[in-house]
Order: structure tokens, then C-alpha cells, then sequence
């Protein structure tokens, strides 16, 4: 992971669960826009990702759609990766001819996926629409009434379409309805705002347990009594002080020892994660940003040397929108917060919002803007992959 950032970009099916990753790349012995610097930069992330990190540290038991270039097809590189685990993303500049389309067919008929990117219609590409598995389509690029005559185009063939860029709510529905069946863009991580929208009642009594964790001069005392008073919370918190995540010698059975074992750090932590998770019915995606992104807020901090105590929630409650579906300001605006930590998540301001501007940057592959103070960009990817194993492994012990 010394020459090579890795990224990726969650695909969703018509359900909005996890289909899929995109994996995104950038390195820094080779140019993307170069025929051959492409072709090395795929050869680059297989390597990193099945070798060094290994597959499921990126994507879990999900699929990884991995671009291929032309070259790359010629070299038959797929073969070298498991078919059950990955999709061909057959970039749109390769150059399409007999040689190309027999060696797709063949990965085609070994059990490949094949996805065709950012897909026009064209004389070239109709052999390899008559095989492929999955189209994916540039809305934002086409526009609605292009994006709605291309599908008419292709509903004779087989493939499935995949919509990409979708960067609102809206925007998924009406693609929904024309018959789309997997999803990629933001619009999962932006809330779907309605106007004089109240919290419900369940919502109501998160908030104020929010409120109580979070105050400053809340005890070990205080946290005991809310856990205690909740059977829920203390089944979930013993459940999760004994998983594996812990590895401990000998069973936890009471709440004092268990708050005890954690600290109260550790135990607020616990305690807004499991208050969040509970916030609402949105996919598990939206939780699952929120906890790297605390995480990966929290890393840089350390990395840094800078204090770390409110970098995590900084980084959890900048997702508070997209799981109320109000306006992140309304939001924040219930919590008692300190005035650092608002302007953090609100304004990126303070050196809390530097590190959630340099997260959300990575999350959204803007490669400029992944900076934090004077740490080198690999060691921020590095602090990425580390928070997307800590939020999976925080996700599978909370349930």
C-alpha cells in the first residue's frame, strides 16, 4: 500500500442493500489517463487488495466491480481473480474488436460477470450487449430523457441496469420505476428531506439519550442508571462486551463490570452507537458511513498527535441528517453539543472539521482534497481501510 490509494463506492440493489463495491485507485507511479498507467493501476489495486489487505477487508462477503482495460482483457487478468467474487467493469474506452469480444465471451461463459461502463449505444458495442450481465448508466452525464430512451433501447437484451451517479432520493425513485436494478452514488448518504417533518416518538427519546451521554459532566453513575433502566440496552451491551470483538477470558454478567471493563469513554461510545442505529429503518449503509467516518476522524486525530476525545463524534453525528431525514442543522441543533464540535460538523471548521472534510473527501474520491495537516496521503488511505475492518467488525456485535 506504498504507492496506491484505495477507495470505494457502495452499489445498491432495488432494496438499497449492499450489491456490490466499486473500487476506486490512484497512484503515484502511474497516470490513470495513460493507456498503459491504467492497465498497471489495475494490476496495482488486485495485488493490494488480494494479496496485502484481501478481498473481504475492502468489500466483505459483497462483489467488487473492478475496471479493466484493454490490455488488461488481452492478458485474460481476470482469471487470476475468483468469478464468484468479482465484476469485469469493461471501461468505455476500450477498443472494441474481434479479439476483445471473443475473450469477453469466453469470461462470459466461465462464469464472469460482465459489466459494461458508462454505456452508449453503438454498432461496436452490440455483440458485447448480447452477453453482458449488467449496463451501467450515467445519468448525471445523459440527463433523464436520454437516460429513458437508452433503457427503451435496451430492454430487448438480457442485461441488467445499473444507474450511476445518482445523487438524490428523487432521482432513484423515477429510475426505480424505469425498471433499474442496481444503484450507485451518493443519494444514499443525503437525507431525504420533508418540510415540517416531527421526529417520532422513538426518535424523540434517542435525541434525549443523545443528550444525556454526550453532556460534558455526565458520570459513570449517570450512564449506569440509563443502561440498567433499559432491558434492551443491557442485553445489547452484555451481548457485545462477551463477542468475539473483546476475546475475553471469562464472562462479563453484570453492567457495572461491563461499564467498568470499557471505561467511560469507551461506554459513550458504545452508547451512541447503539442510540444511533436505533434512530431509524434506513438501509445499514448509512450506519455504516457514519461509524467509518467516526472511525477514520478519530485516526487522523491520533496520527497527528492531536487530542481525540470528540473526533469520533464529530464524524458519526455528521450522518445524523441522512438518518432523521432533516436538515443537519435541525439536527445538531437538539444535541448539547460544545460550540467546537457543532462548528466542526456544520462548518468543517476547527481542526475536527479539517479531519471530516478530509474523510468526507475521501469518501466521495475527491483525490485534491484528501488532506490533513502533513500526513501523506497513503497513510490516510491506510487510516480509511483500518475504519472500514472497525465499523464492519462494530456492526456484526451490535445486532
Amino acid at each position: 500500500m506504498k504507492d496506491i490509494l484505495i477507495g470505494r463506492q457502495q452499489i445498491f440493489d432495488q432494496h438499497l442493500n449492499v450489491y456490490g463495491y466499486e473500487l476506486l485507485f490512484r497512484g503515484h507511479d502511474f497516470d490513470l489517463s495513460h493507456k498503459s498507467g491504467a492497465t498497471k493501476a489495475t494490476n496495482q489495486v488486485i495485488t493490494d487488495t488480494l494479496l496485502e489487505l484481501g478481498l473481504n477487508t475492502i468489500v466483505g462477503h459483497h462483489k467488487a466491480f473492478i475496471n479493466f482495460t484493454t490490455q488488461n482483457i488481452l492478458d485474460k487478468t481476470p482469471l487470476h481473480l475468483p468469478k464468484d467474487r468479482i465484476v469485469i467493469e469493461v471501461l468505455e474506452n476500450v477498443e472494441i474488436d474481434s479479439i476483445i469480444i471473443a475473450d469477453l465471451k469466453e469470461l462470459s461463459e466461465l462464469g464472469y460477470v460482465i459489466a459494461l461502463d458508462d454505456f452508449v449505444f453503438s454498432e461496436e458495442w452490440t455483440p458485447l450487449v448480447k452477453f453482458a450481465d449488467i449496463i451501467k448508466l450515467d445519468i448525471m452525464e445523459m440527463g433523464e430523457t436520454r437516460t429513458r430512451e437508452l433503457v427503451k433501447q435496451l430492454k430487448p437484451y438480457k442485461a441488467k441496469l445499473l444507474a450511476e451517479k445518482v445523487e438524490t432520493y428523487a432521482e432513484y425513485k423515477y429510475l426505480l420505476e424505469l425498471g433499474c436494478t442496481y444503484f450507485q452514488g451518493f443519494f444514499f448518504n443525503k437525507p431525504n428531506i420533508v418540510s415540517g417533518k416531527r421526529l417520532s416518538v422513538n426518535q424523540t427519546a434517542a435525541i434525549q439519550l443523545l443528550n444525556t451521554v454526550n453532556n460534558p459532566d455526565v458520570e459513570f453513575e449517570d450512564l449506569s442508571k440509563i443502561i440498567s433502566k433499559d432491558v434492551g440496552l443491557s442485553f445489547k451491551l452484555l451481548h457485545y462486551i462477551n463477542s468475539a470483538f473483546f476475546a475475553l477470558p471469562n464472562k462479563v454478567s453484570s453492567i457495572n463490570h461491563a461499564i467498568s471493563y470499557l471505561g467511560l469513554k469507551e461506554i459513550k461510545r458504545w452508547i451512541n452507537i447503539m442510540t444511533l442505529s436505533s434512530l431509524s429503518n434506513k438501509p445499514e449503509a448509512v450506519m455504516n458511513n457514519a461509524l467509518i467516518r467516526g472511525k477514520m476522524c478519530e485516526e487522523l486525530a491520533n496520527l497527528s498527535g492531536s487530542k481525540s476525545d470528540n473526533f469520533f463524534l464529530i464524524g458519526i453525528l455528521s450522518n445524523l441528517d441522512s438518518l432523521l431525514d432533516i436538515s443537519l442543522k435541525d439536527a445538531i441543533s437538539q444535541l448539547p453539543l460544545s460550540d467546537d464540535i457543532s462548528s466542526a460538523i456544520l462548518d468543517k471548521k476547527g481542526l475536527g472539521g479539517e479531519a471530516l472534510n478530509c474523510v468526507i473527501s475521501y469518501e466521495n474520491w475527491d483525490i485534491s482534497a484528501i488532506t490533513f495537516k502533513d500526513i501523506d496521503q497513503s497513510i490516510i488511505g491506510d487510516a480509511y481501510i483500518k475504519s472500514i475492518g472497525w465499523a464492519k467488525d462494530i456492526l456484526s456485535n451490535i445486532k
